[in-house]
C-alpha cells in the first residue's frame, strides 16, 4: 500500500497560525490537501500534533484524508505510528507548507523510486515547495530506531540520505522542464504567503489544473518582470 502522508501544524514560529491562513477562502492546509489529492495513492492521511487535532479532523474529512496525531517534534515517529496503524509499504511524504505541490512530479519520482527499489528518492532543484519525497516504511522504521538528533527526528528524512551506507538513495535531478530551484512556492513566512496568495490567483484559483512547467511560467510572468 502506499500512502500519501501529510505533516501539518497550526503554530509556526516565522507565520503564526499558517496552516489556517486562507487562500481563495479556504484554510492553506486544505489548498494543500487539494494539490495532494491529484497523486494517486491508496490512502492519504494527514498527521498532525495533538494540538492541531481537534482544529485539523473537519478539514482533512473534507479532503477525505485520514487523520492521525501523534508527537509534536518527533515527527518522524508521527510517520512510523501511520505506518504502523495502517500497514503501509511507501510513503508519499509531503509538508503543509506547499499548495502548489506538482502532482506530475511526485508521480514521476515514486515511479523512479519503486522501479530502482530506493528507500529513499526526492528530485533535487525543484522549485522550493514543489516536491515530495517517496520513502519506503521499512526504512523510515529504521530510521526511528537509530536516528537520535533532534533534526533527524523532526525532518523526518536526513537520517536516510545522510546514511547511504545504510539506505538506497535515489536523488536524482530534476527534469529539465521542473529544474528552477531559485524559485519559491513554498508558505513559510509573511512574504511567502502574499507571493502564494498572488500566484493562486494568477492561476485562476485553480493551480491544481496545472502542470507543473505551466505554474513556473506563470511564476516567472508575475515575479520576474
Amino acid at each position: 500500500m502506499t500512502a500519501i502522508v501529510l505533516q501539518a501544524r497550526i503554530d509556526s514560529v516565522r507565520l503564526p497560525g499558517k496552516a489556517l491562513l486562507l487562500l481563495d477562502g479556504k484554510p492553506l492546509v486544505t489548498r494543500v490537501m487539494e494539490a495532494l489529492n491529484n497523486i494517486p495513492a491508496d490512502l492519504r492521511i494527514l498527521a498532525c500534533p495533538e494540538d492541531s487535532l481537534s482544529s485539523f479532523t473537519p478539514l482533512a474529512r473534507e479532503a477525505d484524508f485520514q487523520i492521525l496525531a501523534g508527537p509534536k517534534e518527533d515527527v518522524l515517529e508521527r510517520y512510523c505510528l501511520a505506518i504502523r496503524k495502517y500497514s503501509i509499504d511507501r510513503v508519499i511524504r509531503a509538508t503543509g507548507d506547499n499548495p502548489f505541490v506538482f502532482a506530475d512530479a511526485a508521480v514521476s519520482v515514486n515511479a523512479q523510486a519503486s522501479s530502482v527499489n530506493a528507500d529513499y528518492a526526492g528530485f533535487l532543484n525543484l522549485p522550493y515547495g514543489a516536491g515530495v519525497e517517496s520513502v519506503s516504511s521499512s526504512a523510515l522504521l529504521r530510521a526511528s530506531e537509530q536516528a537520535v538528533l533532534p533534526y533527524e527526528r523532526e525532518h523526518v528524512c536526513p537520517y536516510l540520505y545522510n546514511h547511504p551506507e545504510l539506505f538506497s538513495i535515489y536523488r536524482p535531478n530534476a527534469p529539465d522542464c521542473w529544474h528552477f530551484p531559485d524559485i519559491r512556492i513554498t508558505v513559510d513566512t509573511q512574504e511567502d504567503y502574499n507571493r502564494a496568495a498572488e500566484l493562486y490567483r494568477a492561476l485562476n484559483n485553480e493551480p491544481n489544473r496545472y502542470h507543473g512547467e505551466t505554474i513556473i511560467k506563470k511564476y516567472a510572468e508575475i515575479f520576474h518582470k
